[in-house]
């Protein structure tokens, strides 16, 4: 399919998405106060699986620069509404991945943010519990880059955020270098993904981790944890917290 086919109904899907994530001046207020332990004006941000962008409005509101890849259509043409005028937003409408070149996309046109390039995840969703209605409805063919090419054309950013539905881990198979912060998504459909986002992240550097559950946007733990740590208390939570980010830190 034409990747500027889109199903009808992901216009309204769209609108949806830009209510509930650009719209509320409080869960705007906490995003920019958590990303705001970690960036400084004039720092490089990496937004991976950007959607409609308010962490693209975030990490610029806090002064960053930014680079962000979103391969869906219909999301990218969004951010471009939103930020064409900011010449210090990058927007690539690709994947990100492991390996350069191009990747299959599964699209839900009714519920874009949950496009995936993970046969796993759409199988873990089907028929979980919260999951219920999702369909994945068409695939289209997008690029695919990584990290380490993001690196080398933009710079090492200080603030890595990753949000690709159940790819994660072979978005960070693709980094060779410790980025100072990263965060991940993870599922709890899929917590296999998160442990092993959490042990490439141990052979890149010295990290501690913390947690945000759901769109809280409030690091759960009073000190960062090791992976290990991180590990129990993912397989610990119960299944209804549904997602979250988990948060690496480098250690100095």
């Amino acid at each position: 399919m034409n990747a500027t086919a889109y199903p009808k109904g992901t216009v309204k899907a769209l609108s949806r998405s830009l209510r509930v994530y650009h719209g509320d001046k409080q869960r705007n207020a906490a995003m920019d106060r958590l990303y705001g332990a970690f960036l400084q004006p004039g720092d490089l941000a990496f937004d991976i699986g950007a959607h409609v962008g308010d962490r693209i409005s975030s990490f610029r509101r806090l002064g960053a620069r930014v680079v962000a890849l979103e391969p869906q259509p219909g999301p990218a043409r969004v951010i471009r509404l939103i930020h064409r005028r900011d010449p210090l937003v990058t927007l690539i409408a690709a994947a990100c991945g492991d390996h350069e070149g191009s990747i299959a996309l599964k699209i839900n046109s009714a519920n874009p943010t949950v496009s995936t390039a993970s046969a796993a995840f759409i199988g873990a969703a089907a028929g979980a519990r919260g999951w219920e209605g999702q369909v994945w409805d068409h695939e289209i063919t997008v690029p695919c880059t990584t990290l380490d090419r993001l690196i080398l054309r933009h710079g090492l950013p200080k603030l890595l955020k990753i949000d690709v539905e159940g790819f994660e881990a072979h978005v960070l198979a693709g980094l060779t270098k410790a980025v100072p912060v990263i965060s991940f998504e993870f599922t709890t459909i899929q917590r296999e993904v998160a442990e092993a986002c959490l042990a490439v992240l141990e052979t890149l550097g010295p990290y501690r981790f913390n947690v945000a559950i759901g769109e809280s946007q409030r690091l759960e733990l009073a000190e960062p944890a090791t992976a290990d740590a991180m590990g129990d208390y993912l397989r610990g939570l119960p299944h209804a917290a549904n997602s979250g980010d988990v948060y690496a830190i480098l250690a100095h």
